[in-house]
């Protein structure tokens, strides 16, 4: 499944009887659930890797070896070839995780506020479970990840080097020759504020630009890594290089139940005892990290 960081803004309206015509299609709940879950839900772009979960856990190799236990050997004409054993990563085994939150919303608060009052509880409720399920996924990157690079200088003084500290951090990934290739570097919101004012780095950047952060207000790309900001990253500041495509993945379990959706899943419930509509959102995952040695942080950003 494609994640598009960031999504567009979406849209809906409509009266009361719309609204609970929508309330009651588990599908059109579940894409609208998603439309807002995408919105800066990075754990799924920074751990891309997806496993099938069968029993509520899954099992892993973590670090697996990048070549052969035996090196290469020169072959004569009608001759042998060694064999080798293959390597394998140690084994790890996780089990998932059941996150979720209910909220009511009454008819009266539709009749009042029509698709504002689905829109806002539906918004809240999937944010906490975004903020949860990024927090997890980030703190046990931090956690695994133990390569650092110590900026020349903080970011935020006349005397920053962001490029070059960024690209010599990349560098030391590559340099492990384990196939490792960057390309996302994932910062707080602040943090990227500064890398996307940086004279040097604006200096730099083509005069006719208008992709330019000073017209558009973003800045997605630096030394080939697209910038992921987020308020959940662990200590709150710092940078994190990664290679996402090997770095480890987020498995999802199906439970079943009448749950729709993909990443976050949903659920819509009628209580006409109450007048009101219970919505449900969850997630049922776990994260995982198999090779440690595809990120590496950069240290020393701020004062």
């Amino acid at each position: 499944m494609a994640y598009t960081y960031p999504p567009a803004a979406p849209t809906l309206s409509g009266d009361t009887m719309s609204i609970n015509r929508f309330l009651n299609n588990p599908s059109l709940v579940a894409r609208r659930v998603q439309d807002l879950a995408s919105n800066r839900f990075i754990a799924d772009v920074v751990l891309s890797s997806r496993q099938d979960v069968e029993g509520g856990a899954i099992v892993y190799d973590e670090d697996d070896p990048l070549f052969t236990a035996r090196p290469v050997e020169a072959v004569s004409p009608g001759g042998e070839y060694p064999l080798t054993p293959i390597g394998t990563g140690e084994a790890q085994v996780v089990k998932v995780t059941k996150w979720g939150q209910d909220t009511l919303v009454t008819d009266e608060a539709i009749k009042r506020r029509r698709q504002n009052a689905v829109d806002g509880a539906l918004t809240q409720v999937v944010n906490s479970v975004v903020k949860h399920v990024d927090s997890v996924a980030l703190s046990l990157i931090a956690s695994r990840v133990t390569a650092t690079h110590a900026a020349s200088a903080v970011w935020t003084g006349a005397s920053a080097t962001i490029l070059r500290d960024i690209l010599l951090a990349k560098a030391k990934v590559a340099a492990l020759n384990k196939g490792y290739d960057p390309n996302l570097l994932i910062v707080d919101d602040l943090t990227w504020a500064y890398i996307a004012s940086d004279p040097t780095i604006a200096g730099a950047r083509a005069r006719e630009d208008v992709a330019n952060p000073v017209y558009s207000g973003n800045f997605p790309i630096i030394g080939g890594l697209t910038i992921l900001p987020t308020p959940n990253l662990p200590g709150g500041s710092g940078g994190w290089i990664v290679d996402s495509t090997r770095l480890g993945g987020i498995a999802d379990e199906n439970l079943g139940g009448g749950y729709t959706g993909g990443n976050v899943e949903s659920k819509s419930m009628r209580e006409d005892e109450n007048d009101q509509w219970r919505l449900r959102g969850r997630r049922v995952c776990v994260p995982y990290v198999t090779d440690p040695g595809a990120g590496i942080r950069i240290t020393g950003i701020t004062a």
